[in-house]
């Protein structure tokens, strides 16, 4: 059995409601044996409707999934081996410093949020978005 503990990873955007959300998903879905993931919001939302559905599409359930605030985890001085912000580079910059053992990470991906149209081109969208955090997660996960 082996001792080493787990690596630490945090996926913050705005509301915690899509983006983080998938990011955290994919990471436990991939490499759950080798890190232990949260993600939370700069304000918490509540979980996208359309981002549970597209993530069910490929497999992956978000049960038990809910926007947490990011300035809880600071509160408690929980260090993370990797924090990620995943919003546009203005709000990333509204993040909460994490204690951090490593360089903090950038990916701006659309926000889900922002789309407009109608429940069918907004979820065509969301696959789109949710597509690119995957091939991202995976990407990384080679090198970590």
């Amino acid at each position: 059995m082996s001792t080493t503990a787990k690596k630490r990873i945090m996926f913050v955007c705005i509301h915690n409601s899509a983006r983080s959300q998938m990011c955290e998903a994919f990471v436990r879905t991939f490499a759950g044996d080798r890190f232990e993931v949260e993600s939370s919001g700069i304000e918490a939302g509540h979980l996208n409707p359309l981002v549970v559905k597209a993530m069910e599409e490929i497999g992956i359930s978000m049960e038990g999934h809910y926007a947490k605030p990011a300035q809880g985890y600071v509160d408690r001085a929980e260090a993370f081996d990797y924090v990620v912000t995943v919003c546009d580079e203005a709000n990333a910059e509204r993040c909460p410093i994490f204690p951090t053992t490593g360089h903090p990470i950038h990916w701006p991906f659309p926000d889900p949020s922002a789309l407009s149209g109608t429940h069918d081109e907004q979820l065509a969208s969301i696959r789109l978005i949710r597509d690119e955090i995957e091939r991202a997660i995976r990407q990384w996960l080679t090198t970590h």
